[in-house]
């Protein structure tokens, strides 16, 4: 089998100091870091989800219910929109851009973008690449990146275990890739519904495990 691990929007407006921070976020990145650098030949590639807003319509609000709206987060191009200072990019192969129009919570909307890109001047005329110009029209989805790439094994780590983790690995299953999902890699916003989240995980036959159990 071959495996890809997903990193899950481990960005600055989900971390402490953002404006959707998820308490224990900026650890994460720093643990996540440390993985990585022990683990990362272990899989035959690693990938980032990031958050990539535009115009995401409803999915912002000036009176979030936490529910279904929210305040204004990861706007594309935005310092908050950057993966967290403290997660070490250099094992990450791939990044997909997602929420462009609509609320994006799995990886699996998001489709293969070069956000450092953002802002850069490029050919002899100066043309400034804008946010939407990083993910092309024709740039793949997740899944179909990692069929091109064989992955038939999925493992999801990141923020938040009840919003975008929580996605991406239903939708990992959905698509018939073997899940895992590794429990202290993860940080979730409330506890209730975190626990429902393994509950829902369980019923789709994602496999929960911790580091230690690797």
């Amino acid at each position: 089998m071959a495996e890809a691990l997903i990193v899950v929007d481990v960005q600055h407006d989900f971390c402490e100091g953002g404006t959707l921070a998820v308490p224990g976020g900026a650890s994460l990145a720093a643990e996540l870091s440390e993985f990585l650098e022990d683990t990362h030949a272990e899989y035959d590639v690693v990938v980032a989800t990031q958050d990539w807003h535009i115009d995401p319509g409803s999915h912002f609000s000036e009176n979030p219910d936490f529910q279904r709206s929210w305040p204004v987060h990861c706007v594309a191009g935005t310092p908050g929109a950057e993966l967290h200072e403290d997660l070490d990019t250099d094992h990450i192969q791939a990044r997909f851009l997602k929420g462009l129009y609509d609320d994006g919570y799995s990886g699996f909307e998001g489709r293969l973008g070069e956000p450092e890109r953002v802002g850069i001047l490029e050919g002899e005329k100066g043309v400034r690449v804008e946010p939407a110009d990083v993910v092309p029209d024709s740039a793949p989805d997740l899944d179909t990146w990692l069929r091109e790439q064989g992955i038939d094994e999925v493992t999801i780590v990141g923020i938040a275990t009840d919003h975008c983790v929580r996605a991406t690995a239903l939708d990992a299953a959905e698509n018939d890739y073997t899940v895992r999902v590794i429990t202290d890699l993860t940080v979730g916003v409330d506890e209730e519904r975190i626990a429902e989240t393994y509950a829902e995980f369980r019923e789709a036959g994602i496999t929960l495990l911790t580091t230690d159990e690797l």
